[in-house]
């Protein structure tokens, strides 16, 4: 199968075009830079159609991780942030249906499910309006995708990520800057109490289930893809203490419109496509602190490529 992964040069997009050619497909990335990874790519804005649809002209599947997924940085960018987001997926959609693509791979976010849900989150859960603007964005881009299923039989797939982690990683997200902080002695900050809970997914098996939701009974359907394990905020401070250095850890004013956790469920992911996370959090942090370590190593001798 020939596929177009959007955001191919980035942190997941990256991971998912190594583990779709290891399983025997051809991956062409678009993207605003070239691949890192020596990946093929053509250089391209997703929210220009053109653009994309000539990328996408000849593929089997778009699988669409383009976005910006910084919350951070959402919140400085919000304009920017829905142009990338939700524009982009309409156009990503649109190139779709025009070039009678047989599928599109949308990545979303487990953020999507807020504080509304009681027990445990399932791809039926009721969703509410979001309180970030990052999951606004995310879950306008479920509803493109479902509404170019209803209007022009586009087949799609929308998968909610876990909060991935691993080898690779952008140095804003929480696994990263607190290993960062604690190599440089520097405390580790966190936002409120630290009682935040996440289900975290360590990247390369992300990126399995990812290249697993190519598979024609994944059609019209939502995965949740997340580890077996919620994380707090306050826990992957402390592992980082074991794992780096033992540096002082402060609690800071709490974050507006953070994502307090709940507890997600894989079951519809194991049961149908026969995937789940295989990676502890435990296991996966301390290959991202020796992956970490590698690197800072080989950028101190001059030999390490840029690998956001």
């Amino acid at each position: 199968m020939k596929l177009l992964v959007t955001g191919g040069s980035g942190f997941i997009g990256s991971h998912v075009v190594d583990k779709a050619v290891a399983a025997g497909h051809e991956a062409l990335v678009f993207d605003t830079r070239q691949s890192p990874y020596g990946a093929e790519t053509i250089l391209g804005d997703v929210t220009n159609f053109d653009e994309v649809a000539a990328a996408a002209a000849g593929c089997d599947a778009i699988l669409h991780l383009a976005a910006m997924a910084d919350v951070n940085e959402v919140a400085k960018a919000p304009v920017m942030t829905e142009a990338v987001n939700a524009q982009g997926t309409l156009a990503v959609l649109e190139a779709a249906r025009v070039a009678n693509i047989g599928r599109v791979v949308y990545a979303s976010t487990i953020w999507v499910y807020g504080e509304q849900v009681e027990g445990v989150a399932t791809e039926d859960s009721p969703l509410g309006i979001p309180r970030h603007f990052y999951t606004a964005t995310k879950l306008a881009g479920e509803m493109y995708c479902h509404s170019y299923g209803e209007l022009y039989g586009l087949e799609h797939t929308i998968l909610r990520f876990g909060i991935p982690y691993g080898p690779r990683a952008r140095a804003a997200a929480v696994l990263p800057a607190f290993v960062i902080k604690a190599h440089a002695g520097e405390p580790l900050t966190i936002a409120g109490t630290g009682e935040q809970s996440r289900r975290f997914v360590y990247v390369e098996d992300l990126a399995d289930g990812v290249v697993a939701a190519l598979a024609p009974q994944a059609a019209n359907r939502i995965y949740n893809l997340v580890g077996d394990e919620s994380v707090t905020i306050r826990e992957i401070a402390e592992l980082v203490q074991q794992l780096v250095r033992p540096v002082e850890i402060v609690h800071l004013e709490g974050r507006k419109g953070d994502f307090p956790g709940v507890e997600v469920s894989g079951a519809r992911a194991a049961q149908e496509l026969g995937w789940r996370a295989t990676t502890s959090f435990a296991d996966g942090a301390r290959r991202y602190v020796d992956w970490f370590m590698d690197s800072t190593t080989s950028a101190a001798d001059g030999s390490f490529a840029k690998s956001a």
